[in-house]
């Protein structure tokens, strides 16, 4: 499946089935489409709130549930305060509510199974939402594609999807998990506890038990320029680096 053009992806109700706080300031909603919804690992949506007047805002979020995961997707919002949406879903928002949305979107950060092994996630805060969405899929695949995913973080309670990914980890069937914090200790001894750089990337790589077919690297503008440089710095060809960026 390819991404939909805009311009064949109409706006569509979708109803709150779920909502779950992940960290202090990002909650997970599922919402169940009004039409079918089929996506690939790595795309988004567009979700549209239209206020009484009229004012319509617009925001795009990633999809952290894998095409296997049935019926519904799964977004995880960070709430910003200066935003638009966000604190309509994480101050209003109820279950049963009904949004607009459409898509899915986007045909270049995306990865399936059968793209071939191995891969390197590279993922700063929320920018870890589509890697999720690829690291679902290989485990509803019951992939054993050799998988590193580099996790940045200011603290350890900001962690996004800390539990599952912990627990994927302790599998050890190919899936690798490295945390690094930016502003706390590490938790774990095999962890980190600083921005991520050409160093890190190297022994994340060695983690894998060849060079990474492609790299995918998603998070704030800063942390894609400083990860895709790291990642450069340590020998991974830019033509295989595939980035997906957001903010300031």
């Amino acid at each position: 499946m390819s991404a939909e053009p805009l311009s064949q992806s109409p706006w569509q109700t979708a109803t709150i089935a779920r909502i779950e706080k992940r960290t202090p300031r990002v909650t997970s909603f599922w919402f169940q489409p009004s039409r079918p919804f089929a996506h690939l690992p790595g795309q988004h949506v567009d979700v549209r709130l239209t206020a009484p007047d009229g004012y319509q805002a617009r925001r795009s979020y990633s999809i952290a549930s894998a095409p296997e995961a049935g019926a519904g997707i799964e977004l995880a919002i960070e709430r910003l305060d200066d935003g638009e949406v966000s604190p309509f879903f994480h101050d209003v928002a109820e279950v049963g509510d009904e949004i607009e949305l459409r898509g899915p979107l986007g045909g270049h950060f995306i990865w399936q199974v059968s793209d071939g092994p191995p891969i390197l996630l590279v993922g700063g805060g929320s920018g870890v939402v589509p890697l999720m969405a690829m690291v679902r899929h290989r485990t509803l695949q019951k992939s054993a594609t050799p998988v590193t995913l580099v996790f940045s973080a200011r603290v350890w309670d900001e962690v996004i999807f800390r539990d599952e990914l912990i627990d994927l980890d302790d599998r050890r069937d190919g899936f690798e998990l490295v945390l690094t914090l930016t502003r706390e200790q590490a938790r774990r001894p095999a962890d980190y506890s600083r921005r991520v750089d050409a160093h890190m990337m190297v022994q994340a790589m060695e983690r894998l038990p060849k060079a990474p077919r492609l790299a995918f690297v998603c998070g704030s503008n800063a942390f894609v320029s400083a990860a895709a440089e790291a990642l450069i710095g340590a020998g991974v060809p830019a033509r295989i680096i595939r980035t997906e960026r957001y903010g300031v």
